[in-house]
């Protein structure tokens, strides 16, 4: 994985530097910048290269956070105590100090490595408290039956020791933890990195977490329903200069998606429209709607940013089956044999 040492900023000043970068970085400029991207030798605007959705600003909107849009000084305040707080976690654990109680964290997750970003992420002139824009208070829109089939599904996961199939993909290196290698794509507590490769027939997304490519087939035909796919049967067209993404059919086992507080439950019968347009040389806009009648009580919506990356996506050195996984399952068949 990446490790990377974050620098945290205890001072109002240096978060209003921090802010000022965000907001170079962080706005909407198609349309009325009348920004013209670099094109391919197609016509077709440049998407390629690296990019990243590190960002403070998640999903869902927290509870302390009112309103979709804050102003400088509310997003000054969030990113203030959020990173006063990564700083404590950041601090040497105590090699003196007893241990905790039975059943309790035993820590050890120190996060200087974690890379969760600075400042919340600004869009159309305003820092942004969650990603989803619709509905309006930035909440998943669970139906009653929905919000049982996560709740059973992600208990399922967490308590689950008789089988390793039966544990996260994240666990299994089989897929990024939560949604990060999408659809949607979503940020994560490191190794938020994407590569972009394009091709008149072919866009890949590679994201670096367990280095998963998504492959979007351009003006394809849908593969059979009898054929799911890790990620989903991506199939993309262009929309003026807009890269629109339609993905169906994603591999059942990927529908419950777990990240501490951003999990989520996306059905295998779930429509996933994504559209990606380059903004300004440092940045991309990535729209996303999820239509999934059998888990949502309505379409969802949301807005990301992405920024260019000058770093290269690292190898994510995950391994099926490492020492934890034994241990999980060793658990497990210690109470059974304890009845």
């Amino acid at each position: 994985m990446r490790v990377r040492t974050i620098g945290f900023f205890v001072t109002a000043l240096a978060f209003s530097a921090c802010m000022a970068s965000a907001e170079a970085q962080g706005a909407r400029s198609a349309g009325a910048s009348g920004y013209e991207p670099p094109r391919t030798r197609e016509g077709r605007p440049v998407l390629e290269g690296h990019w990243t959705n590190t960002s403070l600003t998640a999903l869902e909107r927290p509870r302390d956070l009112a309103a979709l849009v804050m102003s400088e000084e509310q997003a000054l305040r969030a990113a203030l105590v959020r990173n006063q707080a990564s700083a404590r976690d950041s601090e040497p654990t105590d090699p003196s100090s007893p241990a905790p109680e039975a059943g309790r964290n035993v820590g050890g997750y120190n996060n200087f490595w974690i890379d969760t970003g600075t400042s919340f992420a600004k869009i159309d002139g305003g820092y942004r408290s969650s990603w989803i824009v619709d509905p309006a208070d930035g909440k998943l829109p669970y139906t009653e039956a929905g919000r049982r089939i996560f709740t059973a599904a992600l208990n399922q996961q967490r308590i689950a020791t008789s089988d390793p199939e039966l544990r996260s993909l994240g666990e299994r290196c089989l897929l990024g933890f939560g949604s990060s290698s999408g659809p949607p794509m979503l940020n994560v507590s490191y190794n938020n990195n994407y590569q972009i490769v394009q091709t008149p027939e072919n866009v890949v997304l590679f994201s670096e977490m367990i280095h998963d490519a998504r492959i979007v087939r351009m003006d394809a035909p849908r593969l059979p329903a009898a054929m799911p796919r890790w990620m989903g049967d991506s199939v993309g067209s262009w929309e003026g200069d807009t890269l629109v993404i339609e993905t169906r059919n994603m591999h059942p086992q990927e529908s419950t998606r777990v990240f501490y507080g951003q999990s989520l439950h996306i059905s295998k019968d779930a429509r996933i429209s994504e559209r990606l347009t380059r903004t300004s040389d440092t940045e991309l806009l990535y729209e996303f709607e999820i239509d999934d009648p059998g888990i949502y009580s309505q379409t969802w919506r949301a807005e990301m940013v992405f920024n260019a990356s000058d770093e290269p996506s690292y190898e994510y050195a995950c391994h099926e089956g490492n020492y934890s996984m034994p241990g999980i399952l060793a658990g497990g068949r210690k109470e059974e044999r304890a009845g």
